[in-house]
């Protein structure tokens, strides 16, 4: 009679599958809360104890960790020393075990760090060529279909059970290790990630793509419901995750057009259509084919107004019901609602051999902090506008450049080799809009030329970092043209 040994702290399906394998005529082992759901469902099971003559102690620190188990486990039965041993101490070997772990990254504590649980999979996992080892009750349905329609379980199939128990293990090791861990970045860094998402391809059409969840984690994407368009390509994650967080930053109605992972249009608005339409007025060109994040629910006048611009996602918290009809008709548009973002901890890239790593970049908004440089001070309708423009830039590719009038990004100078450049390329895009408004730069003006260029669009108040060896150069160059001038002595690259 093969044996089962059913050890979980999910009982998810923990009585279907017991019953499924004492009617394909299996020997149900189990302990504690486990063996009394099943026992109380009316499935016959042996009681762990009974089995090794040892009862659980130390507060059940101490059930699974016996000879009769792991040797049960562990035995190769092709082997004739083993099973010499198993003879002489009268270990039966185990066929299956089902098994999950305390939900460590719940409540984080040392009594939720699983110790028999991982020592069991790891020991089926092993001897997967003899033991079929479960970890998720997602698969409790495909070993019960393979039981029924052959009689046992594929060798294919273990063998992935165990690829997939090895990847719980680690993951639940490095849940705990980063739990140990008192610096931001540590000396070693434990990441275990989950496939959470297959897209339909890369940056491009001949590279796959997939999106990743770090163990113990939760993201905003998997609550967020997707209400139509086609499937999701890598860009479209990527943009629209940049154009999600940064309109997460405003408190009022607002919208953020995102391209390439640059914004394109961002603007404040008494209501959410007014913010769209302000929005999209500052680069419509570049809006084409772009990301829209918006931070209210969408009715159906800004539905009208979306469905008129070729968007590739939108992205809000809601949409009324005849904003969606209206939104749907278009098939390759694809319409998301969710959350708030959750929050990264570390930002990470690849680079040769291993990654790059730091912490997520957070602005401060505190004018308290900043320090006016000028002889003129900014209007408080400039001040607002700075906090727009200075937010607005840490979000965009260095060199980076806003001109900001009146709650609305009107020019966007983005990735460029020199800051004068991107100062030109925002007075291009805003057309005759700068006069009155307010630039930020993500760095220092390494020169004065910057800010003439800005002067000449009409800027009357500028927001940057200062601390280049000839700020005294371009303050004066900003009272020259009557500018104010803000230094709020933090960098913003972004790359």
């Amino acid at each position: 009679m093969p044996t089962a040994l059913l050890s979980v702290y999910d009982k998810t399906g923990i009585v279907e599958i017991a019953e499924a394998l004492h009617q394909l005529g299996w020997r149900i082992i189990s302990s504690g809360g486990t063996a009394k759901v099943i026992a109380q469902a009316g499935t016959p099971v042996t009681d762990l104890a009974d089995l090794t003559g040892v009862p659980a102690i130390l507060d059940h620190r101490v059930v699974t960790l016996h000879p009769k188990v792991h040797g049960g486990l562990l035995a190769d039965p092709t082997n004739a020393a083993h099973r010499a041993d198993m003879a002489e101490h009268g270990i039966d070997p185990i066929d299956l075990v089902v098994c999950n772990l305390y939900p460590f990254a719940s409540d984080p504590s040392i009594e939720l760090i699983d110790i028999g649980g991982p020592a069991m999979v790891r020991a089926a996992a092993k001897n997967h060529k003899f033991v079929a080892v479960v970890v998720d009750p997602a698969d409790y349905g495909p070993v019960l279909t393979e039981l029924r329609e052959h009689g046992q379980i594929g060798v294919a199939t273990k063998r992935r059970l165990a690829r997939d128990a090895f990847a719980r293990i680690a993951a639940y090791d490095a849940q705990i290790a980063s739990w140990f861990d008192d610096d931001v970045l540590p000396d070693h860094l434990h990441l275990s990630l989950t496939k959470a998402q297959t897209l339909r391809y890369g940056e491009n059409p001949h590279q796959s793509g997939a999106r990743y969840l770090a163990a113990g984690r939760s993201s905003w994407w998997d609550d967020a419901v997707q209400l139509g368009g086609k499937e999701m390509s890598y860009l479209n994650l990527f943009d629209t995750e940049a154009a999600w967080r940064l309109v997460h930053r405003f408190d009022g109605p607002a919208c953020v057009i995102v391209k390439h992972a640059n914004p394109c249009g961002v603007a404040l608005g008494s209501d959410i259509t007014k913010a769209y339409i302000a929005a999209n007025a500052c680069d419509p060109v570049s809006a084409f084919g772009g990301i829209v994040a918006l931070n209210r629910a969408v009715p159906a006048a800004l539905a009208d107004a979306l469905a008129a611009v070729f968007t590739e996602v939108i992205v809000a918290p809601s949409f009324d019901d005849d904003a969606v009809a209206i939104l749907t008709e278009k098939k390759n548009l694809r319409v998301l609602a969710g959350p708030p973002p959750y929050g990264a901890a570390l930002d990470i890239r690849s680079i040769d051999g291993g990654l790059l790593v730091q912490e997520v970049d957070t602005i401060a908004l505190d004018p308290s902090s900043w320090r006016v440089v000028t002889a003129t001070a900014p209007t408080d309708a400039q001040w607002e506008d700075l906090r727009l423009a200075w937010t607005v830039c840490a979000a965009v590719s260095s060199n980076a450049i806003v001109y900001v009038n009146d709650g609305q990004a009107i020019g966007i100078g983005a990735g460029q080799q020199n800051r004068v450049d991107s100062a030109r390329i925002a007075a291009e895009r805003a057309a005759g809009r700068a006069v009155g408004g307010v630039c930020a730069s993500d760095a220092f003006f390494p020169f004065r030329d910057g800010l003439d260029v800005a002067a000449a669009a009409g800027i009357r108040a500028v927001i940057q970092p200062g601390g280049s060896m000839r700020d005294s150069e371009v303050v004066a160059a900003a009272d020259e043209h009557g500018i104010a001038m803000v230094f709020t002595g933090e960098r913003h690259f972004r790359h």
